[in-house]
Order: structure tokens, then sequence, then C-alpha cells
């Protein structure tokens, strides 16, 4: 059990220290990586600050020079990255521990962003009570707030990094006890909506009776990224892409967009896929009065009171019809498109708020327009909250599971 512990040893080297001490006397090896800039460090490390900015095709002298603070964390933070993955690939390290300012906490958590899922990630920062989705991102990263500004040992910070280090400590012999279990099955990836999540729940029951692990993803845009790296990062053998309703929030700026790489990486590995149009009749907005004043006009419904769905329309369905087919036209590995004809989530059938035929007919009809051939579309005369259409959906994976992937 070996920890990365980066830092900024100009101006935090006694913060480091304490926590290098805190972990060897739990039992945990520690590599300590300088990442300073402004001053000769002040304790001793293991990895210089030359290293690891050359790690990241950086020169130290020259970005010291240049006296750009913001020149500087960019390339700490590259340097941070490349080093971690470096020594986890060489099995050098089995965690990284970080703590820190703005500054700090940048260059800590990109190295834990660049290690995969499970690996322990532990972040102390004076930014953690607040919006922290920059600096997590994807990973399972575990962000401590530290209460007091990191500015010496002290009752507060003394407890915090007591409590952070232990907490590492305690990752790791879990981690090396096998308390997690044995990750001995393939893994499908799925992803839910609330207005389609009986599809999803009756899928994945066929996906794990057939022996299968299934991860289910919210749509809510992290929840996309998420899957979308865990798919590139090799974990996945198979994809439920059946809530894609993250491309109609990045079209017309909803707050749930996942981003225009949305439904790429599965076509991109080859990985199989069965995709369909979950909730793409939607557009998530927060209360009422944000949203914008070009959709005042809408058909809108209120989900909860912090979330008002816009019903989208025949124009956009088009659009996203023709970014679904060329995305799925795109892939490497066996990918089918399965089409609910009688609506695309649970406020999407007859006699339901966003029940528009036409605006349904707009999506399918462009998806069979852009398609190509070698995509299978499946037409089902179901609604996708139909127990027959997720049946389809997860016998339609588990079959191509099995099918040799096409070649690039």
């Amino acid at each position: 059990m070996t920890v990365l512990l980066i830092g900024t040893l100009d101006t935090k080297g006694e913060e480091i220290a304490y926590v290098r001490d805190r972990l060897l006397a739990a039992g945990v090896g520690v590599l300590v990586a300088d990442a300073g800039v402004l001053g000769p460090p002040t304790v001793s490390y293991d990895l210089s600050r030359q290293e690891l900015y050359a790690a990241g095709g950086g020169r130290f002298d020259d970005i010291s020079r240049a006296a750009d603070r913001g020149r500087a964390m960019t390339a700490a933070a590259e340097g941070a990255a490349k080093l971690a993955d470096q020594l986890y690939r060489g099995g050098k390290i089995t965690g990284v521990f970080g703590l820190g300012g703005s500054a700090g906490t940048t260059i800590g958590t990109a190295a834990m962003r660049a290690l995969p899922v499970g690996v322990p990630k532990v972040m102390v920062s004076t930014l953690a009570s607040g919006q922290v989705q920059p600096f997590v991102g994807t990973r399972d990263v575990t962000m401590i707030y530290s209460v007091v500004d990191l500015a010496g040992i002290n009752r507060v910070s003394r407890r915090v990094l007591d409590n952070a280090a232990a907490a590492m400590a305690g990752m790791l012999k879990g981690r090396e006890a096998g308390l997690a279990g044995v990750d001995d099955k393939p893994v499908v990836a799925a992803t839910m909506f609330g207005v389609t999540t009986p599809c999803v729940e009756a899928a994945r029951r066929v996906v794990e009776a057939a022996g299968f692990e299934v991860l289910v993803f919210h749509a809510t845009g992290s929840g996309g990224r998420t899957m979308e790296g865990l798919i590139r990062d090799g974990l996945i053998a198979g994809v439920l892409d059946l809530t894609t309703t993250e491309l109609a929030d990045e079209l017309a700026g909803g707050i749930l967009s996942a981003g225009r790489d949305r439904l790429t990486a599965a076509a991109i590995t080859g990985v199989p896929q069965v995709i369909s149009v979950g909730a793409l009749d939607m557009v998530n907005f927060g209360p009422p009065d944000t949203v914008p004043d070009k959709y005042r006009d809408r058909r809108f419904y209120q989900h909860n009171p912090n979330v008002t769905l816009m019903r989208t329309t025949p124009e956009e369905n088009d659009r996203l019809g023709q970014e679904v087919a060329q995305k799925a036209s795109a892939a490497r590995g066996p990918t089918a498109i399965l089409l609910p004809l009688r609506g695309v989530s649970a406020i999407d059938a007859e006699g339901k708020p966003f029940w528009w035929p036409e605006a349904d007919a707009a999506l399918f009809q462009s998806i069979r327009n852009w398609v190509a051939p070698d995509v299978d579309v499946v037409e089902l005369d179901l609604h996708i909250n139909d127990p027959a259409f997720a049946a389809a959906a997860a016998e339609k994976l588990l079959g191509m599971i099995r099918i040799p992937t096409r070649s690039a």
C-alpha cells in the first residue's frame, strides 16, 4: 500500500509532512511529490517538482521564469495526472492524497481523475463545501472540506487531516483485504431517467439473469459522462443506452447536458450497444423562472418545484434523430436502435402531458433517413415502458455481446 501525496511544498510543506507522518504511522507507504513553483520546498520529498512538470511535457525552469501562476498551475496539473498514471500502471502506488486551496485542489484532483474508479482518492480542500464538479469529474474522488484554511497545524486542521489520513488508510486496507468482493461478472451499462424507470428496471433483470452485472446511470449529465468514461476505460462489455435524453439538453441548452461526446464511447471502442430514444421528448430546466425567455411559449410540465420539463418540437426531434443515427452509424461494434412507436417516456403516451405523435414521428423518421445500412433499426409498436419493449432491448444486447465486433 503506497499513496502518492501531492502538494505545493513551498506553501503547504508543514501540512503535507503532517499527513505523511499520519499515513506512515497507519502502516501506509508514501511517495511525496512536490508541485510547488513559487519558492523552494520546505520539507523533504520523493519526487521533485522538476520530475512532476516534466511528466506533463513542461520544463520547470521555463515555467518558473515565466512567473505566470495560471500557466504554472495548468502545467502542474498535467504533470500530476501523467505522473499518477505512470506510477499506478507501474504498480508503485495504490492511492492518491492531496490537500490545498484552489491550486492544490486543481493539481491533486487532476492526478485523481487520471486513475480508474476504485483506486482510493482523498482531497482535503478549502473548496470542498462548494461546487466541486470540475474537480471530481466522473471519478470517485472523496472531497473533504478543510473547514479552516490550510495554513499550519491547529486544533481544527489537525482533526480534519487526521480523519482524512485515517480514511485513506481504511480505504487501502479494505481494498487489500478484498472487502469489496470479487468482480467476476462482465458489466453492462444502462441509462435511466425517472420517466424510463420501468423499462430499464425490467431490462436490467433480464440481463442480470443472464449472468451480467448491470450498472445503471442516471441520465443527469454527470451520469452520462461517467458512463462514457467507464466505457472508454474498457470496463464495460455492453451498453443498454435506452435513455438518451441528455442529447436534448445539449441541443436546447438544458441543465442536464452530458456534452457533445455523449453517445460516442461505445462507438469508438467497438462495445456492443443497443440505443433507444428514452426521454428525448424533454429538455430539463430548473424552477419556472429559470427557463430562457425564448422558450416562454413552449409546452411545459412541472416535474417538481425545482425541475421544469420542456417538450421537444418536431424540428428539434428531427435534429436529435439525425444525431442519434449518425453516431450509431459511426460505431465500430454491433449496434442497434430500438424505436418505441407508442411513446418515449412516461409522460409521452396518449392522454399524457407530452403526448405529441407528430414530434415523435419526426424523431423516428429522421433516424430512418440518416442511419447506415449496417445498423439494425428495430421498430416496435410498443411504449418504451412496456415490459415487451424492455425484454426486446435486453435480448437484443445479449445476442450482440456474443457477436464479434466489426472491423474499423
